[in-house]
Parts: structure tokens; C-alpha cells; sequence
């Protein structure tokens, strides 16, 4: 069996022209969504992380506005400029790069950034949000694997879900929104003596840890769904997963390749929470 590979691509061209139309209504009522992505000092891979999401709110009609400033910006004039943004009318949305230069407390700025506002769903009353089931804003990478699963039309109740890795972006919040759809859900990390025999059990991994080949052939059982969040390089420098790619499609049903799986997804669900910070906003 060959796995039927998921197009993060695919999927995000359908959502986003869902996005472009939602934001031709609000327009239509005067307003405008608008992302406001703050960037400080000049990482060479956040520039195009911010680069393509920039754009991909221009391709879909909504407004953004990008902050570029010097590494050497200081923490309070950083929080300053996230209360201006706050303040702003125009603005529905604020995303602050990271990460951040050292001597900037990054959980003291995404403190500071509004709930209403937050599109990344990193601020401690989104994680709050997701835990409780209440309404909030579900950070943007697991939000998109939940897509993935709902276009294949996957159905998790009952089902094991083992999610590897544990961070605050990906890991816990993917377990919490995994949860919610009723699976059955393990997480797994760097002190789990025997990852194996967990994946073997699973029928969804969601492989999320940052570290080549941590997912082989011999640890999925037939027919898993396979999730690749990893952004990892090969010896060649290509771009590869955290999923043994070529092994595991001939053992799972469905999988998400690296890259074109869930890298366009992230920012696509960027601009859905946008989209709904601004439909919140003018209800």
C-alpha cells in the first residue's frame, strides 16, 4: 500500500480563496482585516518566514503592515509599539516574529499582545481557551493538521493519537485539539523510554519534534494517518521532515510530505484567525 499524500498546497488555495471571499463580505461592511507582523533584528529565516506572510494576507485582500526593527530595539519600546498595535482599529491581528533578540522576554511580549489579537494563539488565555474548549485563537501549525484530518474526512473519535513532541506551539496544543475530537491521545518526547512500541499502537502520529528520521517504517502500524510537522535539512540540504518520508508512505494510509504538508498550512490558518479576529471585532 502506498499512503495517499495530504497537499498541504492544495488545501491552502481552497482555504485561502474561503478567506478572500469571507473578507470581500467585510469589506463590503467597511472593514478591512488587518495583520499587523513585527519583526525585530534581521534572522535570516524569520525575514522569510514574515516575507510569506505579508504576502499571503495581500493575496487573500487583507491588509497587513509590516514592522521591521534593529536587533538592538529595547524591550520597552517593543512593548510600547504591541499597546500601539493593540490600540489600533485597523488592526485585528498582531504577530511577533520570533525569535526574539536575547535580552527580549518573549512571554512578557506575547503577554502584552491583546487575547483579542492574538492570530498565533501563543498568549496564556488562548492555551487557556483551547484547554477549557471556550472560544479563542488555536495556534496556526496545530490548527492545520486539524484541517488536514477534517479533508480526508477522518473521523477521531476512538481513535489512539500518539503526538511526538511536547512544545508549547505544536505539541500540547495539537494533543489538546486531538483531545477535543474525542481520540485517545499519548505524548511522546525525549524521555519516553520506548517511542516504538507507542507509534506502533497509533492510527494518527502527528510527529512534531524537530529531528530527522525519528519517525522509520518498523513504528507504523499499517494504515496510521502520519502528520510531518518537522522543518528539518538532509545531508544533500534538501528540506526533509521528522518522518522517514519514502519508508513510511509504503505503510501508512495517508501522509503529509516535507515540504508542501503542513508548512503552507500554518500560514494559512494565520490568516483564517485573522480573518475571524476581524469578523469578532464587528459583530
Amino acid at each position: 500500500m502506498t499512503a495517499q499524500i495530504i497537499d498541504g498546497n492544495q488545501l491552502s488555495k481552497q482555504l485561502r480563496t474561503e478567506v478572500a471571499t469571507r473578507a470581500q463580505a467585510l469589506k463590503a461592511k467597511g472593514i478591512t482585516p488587518g495583520l499587523a507582523v513585527v519583526l525585530v533584528g534581521d534572522n535570516p529565516a524569520s525575514q522569510v518566514y514574515v516575507r510569506n506572510k505579508v504576502k499571503a494576507c495581500e493575496d487573500s485582500g487583507l491588509h497587513s503592515v509590516l514592522e521591521k526593527y534593529e536587533a538592538t530595539m529595547t524591550e520597552a519600546d517593543l512593548l510600547a509599539r504591541v499597546e500601539a498595535l493593540n490600540n489600533d482599529p485597523a488592526i485585528h491581528g498582531i504577530l511577533v516574529q520570533l525569535p526574539l533578540p536575547a535580552h527580549i522576554d518573549a512571554q512578557k511580549v506575547i503577554e502584552a499582545i491583546s487575547p483579542a489579537k492574538d492570530v498565533d494563539g501563543f498568549h496564556i488565555a488562548s492555551a487557556g481557551a483551547l484547554m477549557t474548549g471556550m472560544p479563542g485563537f488555536w495556534p496556526c501549525t496545530p490548527y492545520g493538521c486539524m484541517k488536514m484530518l477534517e479533508s480526508i474526512g477522518y473521523d477521531l473519535r476512538g481513535k489512539h493519537a500518539v503526538v511526538i513532541g511536547r512544545s508549547n506551539i505544536v505539541g500540547k496544543p495539537m494533543a489538546l485539539m486531538l483531545l477535543q475530537k474525542n481520540a485517545t491521545v499519548t505524548i511522546c518526547h525525549s524521555a519516553t523510554p520506548d517511542l516504538k512500541a507507542m507509534t506502533l499502537q497509533a492510527d494518527v502520529i502527528v510527529a512534531a519534534v524537530g529531528k530527522r528520521n525519528v519517525l522509520t517504517a518498523d513504528m507504523v502500524k499499517p494504515g496510521a494517518v502520519v502528520l510531518d510537522v518537522g522543518m528539518n535539512r538532509n545531508d544533500e540540504g534538501k528540506l526533509c521532515g521528522d518522518v522517514d518520508f519514502e519508508g513510511v508512505k509504503e505503510v501508512a494510509s495517508h501522509i503529509t510530505p516535507v515540504p508542501g504538508g503542513v508548512g503552507p498550512m500554518t500560514i494559512t490558518m494565520l490568516l483564517v484567525n485573522t480573518l475571524e479576529a476581524a469578523e469578532r471585532a464587528s459583530s
